[in-house]
């Protein structure tokens, strides 16, 4: 089950910030653990190259560039890139993403444009090249990596990532439904509080630092007592590129040990 040997996934946001897994990270390994081939790709080509080692270390197939997914440019040449060396594109998961603080009184013009240029547009860009190709050659399946902020609030002003994540869901479904009688799905995985790397930097922007009491504040907001990890996203991203997931398109898969699910209250 879960195989997908012979395909070809772009997987963005491959690399981590620092050692340990990021969910890109993760997806990339995963995936061509199943058998996929993977073209990784990273705005940093040495955390890009990191995840490669990991991958070739185990004896699967990846190959990694440099990034930037808010660039059509840089999309348009990767793509290529992954068609001329592959011979086609099966999967795209768009993991990249970004949260800054802020409110609209207090966040500047120029952050809410560049997190949605980010944590959206990137995704419509992506999409834009890869669909094309998709749908020449049959089918295809595309994994958006959105957040719980984009359903509710999460005990932090991040307006411009929560907006943006809430417009990936609908990107997803309705661009679902415009490619559906093409052999292309769109799905996305919407993480709850995940323990990676990434959580240290956010300590820094909305915790002063304090890394230890953040890690425990994320931990008492879920019902299941503790944050997820890179793999549960993961593994959802997995299914949802598999033909496990044959019938399944325009659809969250809500990755968050029940924080969406509760109330607040006993």
């Amino acid at each position: 089950m879960l195989r997908l040997d012979g395909r070809v996934a772009i997987v963005t946001g491959c690399g981590s910030f620092a050692p340990g897994w990021g969910n890109g990270k993760a997806i990339a390994t995963l995936l061509a653990r199943q058998g996929a081939t993977v073209y990784g790709v990273d705005l940093s080509p040495e955390a890009a190259r990191a995840t490669q080692q990991i991958v070739e270390s185990e004896g699967n197939s990846i190959h990694v560039a440099a990034c930037d997914v808010t660039s059509s440019a840089d999309i348009d040449a990767m793509v290529a890139d992954c068609v001329q060396r592959f011979g086609r594109l099966d999967i795209l998961v768009n993991n990249v993403g970004r949260s800054e603080p802020g409110n609209p009184e207090t966040m500047d013009e120029a952050v809410w444009k560049a997190q949605l240029d980010l944590n959206l547009s990137s995704a419509f860009l992506t999409a834009k090249a890869a669909l094309p190709v998709m749908v020449q050659q049959g089918g295809g399946a595309i994994v958006n990596i959105s957040s719980i902020a984009g359903m509710r609030w999460v005990g932090k002003d991040q307006v411009a990532y929560a907006a943006a994540k809430a417009g990936l869901v609908q990107f997803t479904k309705v661009t679902a439904v415009s490619y559906a009688d093409k052999g292309v799905r769109l799905n996305c995985v919407i993480p709850g509080l995940m323990l990676t790397p990434l959580v240290q930097r956010l300590a820094e922007r909305y915790n002063q630092g304090d890394y230890e009491g953040m890690v425990a504040k994320r931990n008492a907001q879920v019902p299941m007592g503790r944050m997820g990890d890179a793999w549960d996203v993961a593994h959802a991203a997995l299914f949802l590129c598999s033909d496990e997931a044959r019938y399944i398109t325009g659809t969250q898969l809500v990755v968050d040990g029940g924080i969406t699910a509760f109330t607040g209250h006993p």
